[in-house]
């Protein structure tokens, strides 16, 4: 077999609401780990990783292009958090992801599982770079299910139940830009999507090859295999972490028999924090949950493993996002970079290599396309929380769980972090403070959209309605 080592084979594996307390290498004693856990033995661990929103559609657009979402129109969608089926916005073709990337660098590419950036076949992955696409385009919850309208019970969907009362269709599963199923078994989606990644894998074992696998687990509502149900500790949520878990372990196991296990990195990370809700979820001691721009709704947890490249058992808590995976991927392939501009970070030596210190100091955490924090190296200054001003200022080094407001007795701090948020609003916009930004490029638009699917009566579903009616 000939390896080409100058252009490794890259895998990103993006779980669903997995917390940062979650796997037994970031604190869990009750969510059964263990491959994740090995593989953080093996590779680098990361404490202060990022996403750029805390909900699902912009955390997504902004790993594959490196932006902020705001950069890229993709902060709301018609006054919703996230997209829904059938909306007509959807990720610009304009915008350069990674799968472009690295598919101009010779790479075959795909993925498999949530792609949640537009549902309308002009917006499907296979118009953003990936050969070929196998799964659910968005969340499944989005399905038809027990309970379908029960809005009240869910505060992240507000937005939605004050703007129309959507009637969700049928779950679909797609096969690049084909439904080939309605409403599947969601007990054994992860099952399918590994058993594609491994034969993804086989077909490109000698070739350079990127792909992308980005889990249902563990959004709501909670389907995991029989096997895992009945081995977990922590309840149906504690089964979805055992399954993503098992899925990564299937996947180094066919590395290492097709002998390209050293030339393949592995990246592992969530795209949020836990939504919590007592349905079994954690954030460890960080403060909030998905939905929020507290820690816990952005830092998320992070693994990468590079065999030979990576001190085994390494760690890094230098600030880090998912938007610097674009720059720092196309730095060690010697890709050409998006020519429209990013927010991403060039860190390859950090990610792929023994270094640990970050040449990222600032963040900032939007929620929707309002500024509500800023941090600055090991300072985290909160502007506002849903609407309400906010004046708290936490030293994140010594106080992870925002405890400690130091607000008042750090005025030259604070002006210093205000002048960074004042020229953020500039280029990016605030629409709290109804300004919109000189750097802002639009999302992609079109009329009369319609879903995927429609529900058929006289269809023979395996499930016309999912027996759970949780949402997140």
């Amino acid at each position: 077999m000939i390896i080409n080592k100058d252009k490794p084979n890259i895998i990103i594996i993006f779980a669903d609401d997995l917390g940062y307390g979650d796997l037994g290498c970031y604190g869990s004693k009750i969510n059964k780990t263990p491959t994740l856990d090995k593989m953080a033995k093996e590779g680098k661990k990361f404490s202060d990783l990022y996403v750029s929103s805390p909900v699902c559609s912009p955390s997504r657009a902004s790993l594959l292009t490196g932006c902020y979402p705001q950069r890229i129109s993709f902060g709301t969608f018609d006054g919703l958090r996230v997209l829904f089926p059938g909306q007509g916005i959807g990720l610009n073709t304009e915008e350069k992801t990674i799968a472009s990337t690295l598919k101009e660098s010779g790479y075959n590419t795909k993925i498999i599982g949530k792609w949640h950036c537009g549902d309308q076949k002009e917006f499907l992955p296979t118009n953003h770079g990936f050969d070929s696409y196998f799964g659910i385009p968005y969340s499944n919850d989005m399905g038809i299910q027990s309970g379908q309208g029960a809005w009240q019970d869910y505060p992240d969907d507000s937005t939605l139940a004050k703007t129309t009362d959507w009637n969700r269709p049928p779950l679909p599963l797609i096969r690049d830009k084909e439904v080939i199923q309605e409403q599947p078994d969601q007990r054994s989606i992860a099952e399918r999507y590994t058993e594609d990644a491994v034969n993804f894998i086989r077909d490109n074992s000698e070739n350079p090859f990127f792909l992308y696998l980005a889990h249902m687990q563990v959004h709501l509502p909670l389907y995991a295999a029989e096997k895992f149900v009945n081995e977990s500790e922590n309840g149906d949520y504690g089964a979805c972490v055992a399954s993503i878990d098992w899925s990564t372990s299937v996947i180094f196991d066919e590395l290492k028999e097709l002998g390209i296990d050293e030339n393949t990195i592995v990246i592992f990370a969530s795209d949020n924090g836990s939504r919590l809700q007592n349905q079994g979820g954690s954030n460890g001691d960080l403060k909030g949950r998905k939905g929020q721009t507290w820690e816990g709704g952005q830092r998320v947890p992070c693994i990468i493993r590079w065999p030979g490249k990576i001190e085994q058992g390494s760690e890094s808590d230098g600030i880090a996002t998912t938007m610097d995976f674009l720059p720092s991927i196309t730095k060690l392939i010697k890709g050409k970079l998006p020519s429209n501009k990013i927010d991403g970070i060039e860190m390859s030596n950090l990610f792929f290599s023994n270094e640990t210190i970050s040449k990222r100091d600032l963040f900032f955490y939007y929620n929707e396309d309002d500024l509500e924090a800023i941090r600055y190296k090991n300072w985290k200054l909160h502007l506002k929380k849903e609407g309400e001003e906010l004046k708290e200022l936490y030293d994140l080094k010594n106080d992870i769980g925002e405890k400690n407001n130091l607000y008042n007795i750090n005025k030259n701090i604070v002006d210093n972090l205000l002048g960074y948020v004042e020229n953020c609003r500039q280029k990016l916009g605030d629409k709290s403070k109804n300004i919109i930004g000189s750097e802002v490029r639009p999302a992609a638009k079109i009329k009369n959209p319609k879903p995927l699917t429609t529900f058929d009566k006289n269809h023979p579903y395996i499930y016309a309605e999912y027996d759970k009616g949780e949402r997140g």
